[in-house]
């Protein structure tokens, strides 16, 4: 099997509640999405999606997906792409860094091995390990009188495990976590992340002003080793997400004693290959996972669920829904959330059918 040709659209995925909004003041009103197809002299096409979380998150930003496309579908054309470790290996040769724009290639093909082996993609990624997966919700960042109101209409639709956007001003940020806990059942989780939002004595005041609350507390600093620092004041449960952005670093987390769970974004880590390392190292160390990405709409969801349903329930902490925040359906046969659960297809690769009529004209084709 050969790559004939790489294809590539450009998607706006608005949001139902109209905004979200994390630390430092950022904020994403639609979100700008890249879905590919790989097509090959086989007759069969592979899909993925790629949609970073604006341009202030990682460093990664929509536009820089398909800039990243560009650069590497010639390297691609004649491929075998069922090859998947050589795929990638041409990816790094070809083009330094940019984890992200080579995501969608890494999961496209994924999509492909399933297809020509008829098994859905968690078979190829380990076997179903759990039947559903449960979900979390992300609360927006507002007011905490707004943030904690929400809690009930989320519990509503299932969500047990919620992950609070802080990061924001030290004072406002300790009122959001005790208004939610609050409200929340005794239960429930809640994780209050800061998104790299706090200083270090920023983050020192808001450990120490809800060390009795139960409460994880997400990457509340910038860099790893800040991070660490205020993971050395507190007993409270510590995640790592940002600063984990690949298999070095995790390897140094776990070595260190860094965290007692990260978050695995698919994308951030340059697809499925890096992220079912990641994974694997992680389950062989004890440390469980929110499996996610940093966007996306029904293809990214898909994704998450095969990646997720194929990890063991006791390490994965949770996983994102992303198909639900949104109002545009790209794809038939992705995910749907019940009851705060998800689970994969069982349809040979991703299981996923993109909506052309939905995405339009390609923005851009190499053959």
């Amino acid at each position: 099997m050969k790559i004939t040709e790489i294809n590539a659209w450009q998607v706006d995925l608005p949001l139902k509640e109209g905004r979200y909004s994390w630390s430092n003041g950022n904020f994403i009103d639609v979100f700008d999405s890249t879905v590919i197809e790989i097509k090959t002299d086989e007759g069969l096409s592979g899909y993925a999606e790629c949609c970073p979380l604006g341009s202030a998150y990682l460093p990664s930003y929509a536009r820089g997906v398909r800039a990243g496309l560009e650069e590497l579908a010639p390297h691609l054309i004649g491929c075998d792409p069922l090859n998947i470790g050589m795929i990638n290996r041409i990816m790094d040769a070809a083009l330094r860094g940019h984890p992200y724009a080579k995501a969608p290639i890494d999961i496209a093909c994924w999509d492909l091995l399933g297809k020509v082996t008829g098994q859905p993609v968690y078979n190829l990624l380990g076997g179903a390990a759990q039947d559903e997966v449960a979900l979390y919700r992300a609360i927006s960042q507002e007011s905490p009188e707004a943030m904690a109101a929400k809690i009930a209409g989320y519990s509503a639709e299932g969500y047990t495990k919620f992950q609070l956007k802080v990061g924001g001003n030290a004072n406002d940020d300790i009122e959001r976590i005790h208004a939610t806990r609050e409200v929340l059942k005794p239960s429930d989780l809640l994780v209050a992340d800061a998104n790299t939002g706090w200083t270090r004595h920023e983050a020192a005041r808001v450990v120490g002003a809800v060390s009795d609350l139960d409460v994880y507390i997400e990457q509340p600093c910038l860099t790893y080793e800040e991070s660490v620092s205020i993971r050395r004041r507190t007993a409270l449960p510590f995640v790592l997400d940002e600063v984990i952005d690949g298999p070095g670093m995790l390897v140094r987390g776990l070595a260190e004693d860094a965290m007692d769970v990260i978050n695995l974004k698919i994308s951030k880590v340059g697809g499925l290959t890096r992220a079912k390392l990641m994974r694997d190292l992680c389950v062989a160390s004890g440390i469980p996972m929110t499996i996610e990405d940093t966007w996306g709409g029904d293809i990214t969801t898909a994704t998450i669920a095969h990646l997720a349903r194929s990890t063991p329930e006791e390490f994965c902490f949770s996983a994102t829904d992303f198909n639900s925040y949104g109002t545009v359906k790209i794809a038939d046969g992705a995910p749907k959330r019940v009851n705060g659960k998800m689970t994969a297809s069982d349809r040979p690769g991703l299981g996923i059918d993109p909506d052309f009529d939905v995405l339009g004209d390609a923005v851009l084709t190499i053959n």
